[in-house]
């Protein structure tokens, strides 16, 4: 691979992405709508170059997809947008992909497999997804296996991790930052999964740069189960934060939901903290060398890294401008 799109590079994952195929020394197209955010993020990182555009824009995406040998399709939208503009959105994609005769690679998460089975899940698990955005999920992994592109399809859990903002450990992580009162979504006794970003990129750019790799489906496992009580406790540690901490129940998501159409929308994926799906990584250990696994205390460690200094950046910013 010598370049290579990657779609939806100011999120969390597509971060990750860019800095790990730009370390390898790939050539690498940063595309998302924000010119300024994406400047900010890789302004002084080699071997990447900014394209701000519009992705439901079908020539803006084949501008940008222009002799590229992969693209990753890291992007995103919020959940009310989702029924919608995402099969759109993947048309887009998968257009761009053909007239480039690009290889594709997909970020996707685990709503597509639905409720857990009560074992580890692998690529074999049947998808039974019971919720309309795990049925969305799965109509989109059909558009692309029904490309007859090369697509290499990648089930993450849940993102934390430099850049990795909107995320619900990150709603905590800005709380304690900034030594408010914080919040927890879901029980904190009941273990789950998490990917520390970087760990993500790496395991999918390496995938990526496996011609046998395509035309199937990865797991790709964060390390090990966590649970909140876990997570808080090393936040106290890292940044002796001491006040309590609170829960965000089904029930006042619901209530939230109400009013705001975006809570409206993640009632119905709080089974996920219920009854945790939880991935197998066999799969991945068997295809690549060496599977990344940061422990939790690390990765949170350089997660708050990255947000302190942005936050303290940005702090100094408003203070000279006051």
């Amino acid at each position: 691979m010598n370049k290579a799109l990657v779609l939806g590079a100011s999120g969390g994952m597509g971060y990750s992405i860019v800095q790990e195929l730009a370390q390898r020394r790939i050539d690498v197209i940063a595309f998302a709508r924000g010119k300024e955010k994406l400047a900010k993020l890789f302004a002084n990182v080699e071997k990447v170059t900014i394209i701000s555009g519009d992705a439901f824009n079908l020539d803006h995406l084949k501008e940008a997809a222009m002799d590229v040998e992969v693209i990753f399709h890291a992007m995103n939208i919020p959940y009310p947008e989702w029924e919608k503009r995402l099969p759109v959105l993947m048309g887009n994609v998968l257009e761009a992909a053909r007239e480039a005769t690009a290889k594709l690679v997909l970020v996707d998460n685990i709503y597509a497999y639905g409720r857990s089975p009560g074992a580890l899940v692998t690529e074999q698990t049947p998808k039974k997804p019971h919720t309309k955005k795990g049925k969305i999920r799965l109509q989109l992994e059909m558009m692309a296996q029904r490309s007859n592109l090369p697509v290499l399809i990648a089930h993450f859990p849940d993102f934390y991790g430099p850049n990795a903002n909107n995320t619900l450990l990150n709603y905590t992580f800005e709380s304690v930052i900034k030594n408010k009162k914080a919040m927890f979504v879901g029980d904190r006794k009941i273990p789950r999964e998490y990917i520390f970003t970087p760990d993500g990129a790496k395991a999918l750019v390496e995938l990526a740069l496996m011609d046998s790799a395509y035309g199937e489906n990865w797991n790709i496992p964060g390390s090990g189960v966590i649970t909140g009580e876990e997570i808080v406790a090393i936040l106290r540690e890292l940044l002796g934060y001491n006040k309590k901490v609170g829960t965000v129940t089904k029930g006042m998501i619901q209530f939230m939901g109400l009013f705001n159409p975006m809570m409206r929308e993640v009632v119905e994926m709080m089974y996920l903290y219920e009854e945790p799906v939880v991935l197998d990584g066999g799969k991945l250990a068997r295809a690549i060398r060496h599977v990344p696994k940061t422990p939790y205390k690390e990765g949170i460690k350089q997660t708050i890294e990255h947000m302190l200094r942005n936050f303290n950046r940005s702090d100094s910013v408003s203070r000279r401008t006051m």
